[in-house]
């Protein structure tokens, strides 16, 4: 498990959910796209969900857990890319099947 540290806060996800997070969103701060990203809480950690403006004033990093890094799914990052210029911003969801 991995840490996304954003706005003084810690969010932990899955190494390979947040490599891709990283590719998504430093292409969007990249083209100075601001957007909403949010994302359920499982039950097991007391449900929920977080919602959190990502825009290039607020310092952002990624921390891995593992050394390794991980394939990306391009059909993954394109879905996300692609629901992070929706209105309702980027809602984190499971990573489709590779083809």
């Amino acid at each position: 498990m991995g840490y996304l540290h954003y706005g003084g806060e810690e969010f932990e996800f899955d190494d390979r959910v947040l490599t891709h997070l990283q590719v998504v969103i430093s292409t969007k701060l990249r083209r100075k796209e601001d957007f909403f990203f949010t994302w359920l809480v499982p039950a097991d950690r007391g449900s929920g969900r977080h919602a959190i403006w990502i825009d290039n004033g607020v310092p952002i990093h990624f921390f891995y857990s593992g050394s390794r890094n991980v394939a990306i799914n391009r059909e993954w990052i394109e879905l996300m890319v692609a629901g992070a210029s929706r209105a309702s911003g980027l809602l984190l969801a499971d990573e489709p099947a590779q083809q």
